[in-house]
């Protein structure tokens, strides 16, 4: 169905709105796809927070003029999927990898991170990035392990004398019985 002028420009809006905000994209080719199964793929990246669109490449460089996707554009070749990570910056890389697991058809093109264009072969790389959740409790650890370690430390000398002392009574008591 062809766009007449205030659908295209009510469409780059839209997407230059949602790749202002996002954390990565990445481009996958979708040809030869059915209908069913990208219904498919956008139900699974809906679940991931993940924004994917159909665009042409003319509306999508437009889109992304000026955001941090920007130099996206000029790779931009061939019937393209844009699936746009709004909280996770590996949300996206993973529906498409998850995805293309079971659907050969659709191949990742590209990937794009913090302003840097990456190769579809860093898709892996981007999708192993830790979520929000798993990041935070990294953290923790991390900030948690000097002072378990400072507390076990302090702990020891304590549970030592006990036990030295439970050995010289164990001693004695054989010594008398």
């Amino acid at each position: 169905m062809a766009l007449n002028l205030e659908d295209k420009k009510a469409l780059v809006a839209e997407v230059a709105e949602i790749a202002a905000k996002a954390q990565s994209v990445v481009a996958a080719e979708y040809r030869g796809l059915s209908v069913g199964q990208m219904t498919d793929l956008r139900a699974k990246a809906r679940k991931s927070g993940v924004y994917v669109r159909v665009v042409k490449n003319t509306l999508a460089r437009k889109a992304l003029a000026g955001t941090s996707f920007e130099a996206v554009g000029p790779k931009l070749k061939g019937p393209l999927v844009l699936a746009f990570s709004k909280d996770d910056p590996g949300a996206a890389a993973r529906v498409v990898k998850d995805f293309a697991k079971t659907n050969e058809k659709l191949v990742a093109t590209l990937v794009s991170l913090g302003g840097q264009v990456l190769p579809a072969g860093d898709l892996e790389r981007v999708a192993s990035l830790p979520t929000r959740e798993q990041a935070l409790s990294m953290l923790l650890g991390v900030m948690k392990a000097p002072i378990q370690k400072f507390v076990s430390t302090l702990a020891a000398a304590p549970s030592k004398l006990v036990r030295t002392v439970a050995a010289v009574r164990d001693l004695k008591q054989a010594a008398n019985g």
